[in-house]
């Protein structure tokens, strides 16, 4: 039902747009290469303990006075995986300090137990409303390397008015797969009682699915669907003349407390999904039971930053190839523009809002491309937090373009569809997102063909209208058309489901498989 990022092609051919489309992004902090503030007695000349040129911003959490960043050992070479710096100043080069300090760290150690209080490699961290940041640590060193399982998953909990940990959360092996890698969060405080009465929904990237852990009960089950899977047809992304192949599933996550809907994307597809918290707090799937996920819409290209504008809900989203934040409102169906730079915003890996500044949002950027084909520029700025004010109210910059030429070129998939739809005023705004709401003048990246939905009609049974409609899924084959080459394409929406209650037991603990349907706890 939504295209979420065609427009951004737009902008990148026709650059007279940058400045009336990215006039309040701000960087705080930039970085050519991340250093941090090593202990006398570091190895730091050893490249197994810091390797400046493998180290790279994947996740952030912003508090009053401080920036937090995980540092993951994507490649050997990363000192400390969590670290923070001074909000007070924005500026270039600031040093990272190790979190909560250096003896967290496991990096070019071999006295430690994985039972110990240690930090192996975190991509995401997360602030609850008790002042409170849980680090999720997905305990696999150089997951782009030789992908060393070193320790299980876990969540540390720091409370940050001492900087000690509160709690740990260890994940029962019957949730875990093969190669987990667990990659990000979201804390869903709408029902807490109190600081640890929370649900907190994990994505397993290699081996796609969700986790979801209820912190009051201390229950784990894990949750999976064929659109948590990397879509072998957006494997390889591109931003700017880079090129790169990588099929990650679900890792792009966000949760939006006022709908109570979890929206989630895999890093290789061209699409974003929805699931709701009902659902996901229903428990583990009974067997021949389907997730209920929704289809939210599609986009001009890959991504994984997702959050949620607290002033009205919309979606906000960065797509890689486009080197933007937009944001696409699920209620009026408009899209916007928020920013657009190419060279401050080419690859957006987390977004995140703070309780400290409301309507803003932080960004982390860096040019996890050059990292990952090893051909990084060290003079270079390589690793960003951007700082952007969201627009208040229902005006988000919605700039009236003449539509710039078609591509010429299809980067990831040359089908050469291009749709010449003839249009007396056009909107390059249309191209972010496939709306039914929204015209879309043409298509690119992509082998479906779409459907023009026209004005949202919440009555009607099509697979390209509005979110939460009420199709069923999944279709029989002798019900899909011609035009649909993916059953993906029929995850349109629901209403919300009726609120669940927890379990209020759990079952026996013999376990002698690894069956999803099951509630799991942690032996003690």
């Amino acid at each position: 039902m939504l295209r979420i990022l065609a427009g951004v092609i737009c902008l990148i051919l026709w650059p007279s747009v940058i400045q009336a489309l990215a006039p309040g992004l701000q960087v705080a902090k930039q970085w050519k290469l991340l250093r941090y503030n090593f202990e006398p007695q570091a190895p730091v000349s050893d490249p197994n303990f810091y390797n400046g040129q493998n180290v790279l911003i994947t996740g952030l959490a912003v508090t009053e006075d401080r920036i937090f960043v995980a540092t993951p050992k994507l490649f050997s070479g990363v000192s400390s995986t969590v670290s923070w710096v001074s909000k007070d100043q924005f500026g270039d080069s600031p040093t990272l300090n190790a979190f909560p300090d250096w003896s967290f760290s496991n990096t070019g150690r071999s006295d430690f137990n994985c039972s110990d209080l240690i930090l192996t490699s975190v991509y995401r961290l997360r602030l609850d409303s008790c002042n409170r940041l849980w680090l999720l640590d997905a305990g696999i060193s150089r997951s782009l390397e030789d992908y060393e399982i070193t320790c299980p998953p876990k969540i540390l909990v720091v409370d940050l008015a001492t900087d000690r940990v509160v709690r740990r959360i260890d994940f029962p092996p019957e949730v875990l797969r093969g190669e987990s890698l667990f990659t990000n969060m979201v804390i869903d405080e709408t029902t807490a009682k109190s600081c640890d009465d929370v649900f907190v929904y994990i994505t397993d990237t290699v081996e796609p699915g969700i986790i979801v852990y209820d912190s009051g009960k201390d229950v784990t089950w894990r949750v999976s669907h064929p659109a948590m899977y990397p879509d072998p047809d957006f494997a390889q992304s591109e931003i700017h003349e880079y090129q790169f192949v990588l099929m990650d599933g679900v890792v792009g996550l966000t949760f939006d407390e006022r709908t109570g809907v979890v929206y989630f994307q895999p890093l290789a597809t061209d699409r974003v999904f929805s699931v709701h918290k009902n659902v996901l707090r229903a428990g583990p799937l009974p067997d021949n039971k389907m997730l209920d996920v929704k289809l939210v819409g599609k986009k001009s290209s890959q991504g994984i930053g997702l959050s949620v504008n607290p002033f009205d809900s919309s979606l906000i989203f960065a797509p890689l190839s486009e080197t933007a934040i937009a944001s696409w409102n699920p209620t009026t169906n408009q899209q916007s523009v928020l920013a657009y730079d190419r060279d401050q915003l080419q690859f957006v890996a987390d977004i995140t809002t703070t309780r400290s500044e409301p309507g803003v949002i932080y960004a982390i950027s860096s040019k996890f491309h050059r990292f990952f084909l090893k051909n990084l520029n060290p003079s270079e700025f390589n690793n960003r937090i951007v700082r952007l004010e969201l627009p208040s109210g229902s005006s988000l910059l919605g700039h009236r373009l003449a539509l710039p030429p078609a591509p010429t070129h299809n980067s990831i998939l040359n089908y050469g569809l291009y749709n010449t739809h003839s249009q007396a005023s056009t909107n390059a705004l249309q191209a972010y997102f496939t709306s039914p709401g929204l015209t879309t003048p043409f298509t690119t990246k992509t082998p479906f063909k779409f459907e023009v939905g026209g004005i949202v009609n919440y009555a009607a049974r099509n697979p390209f209208t509005a979110l939460n409609q009420g199709e069923a899924f999944p279709p029989s084959k002798a019900t899909r058309d011609n035009y649909q080459r993916s059953y993906l394409d029929t995850l349109v929406g629901t209403t919300a489901p009726a609120g669940t209650t927890r379990v209020s037991s759990v079952p026996p603990t013999a376990y002698t498989t690894r069956h999803s349907g099951y509630y799991y706890q942690r032996g003690t």
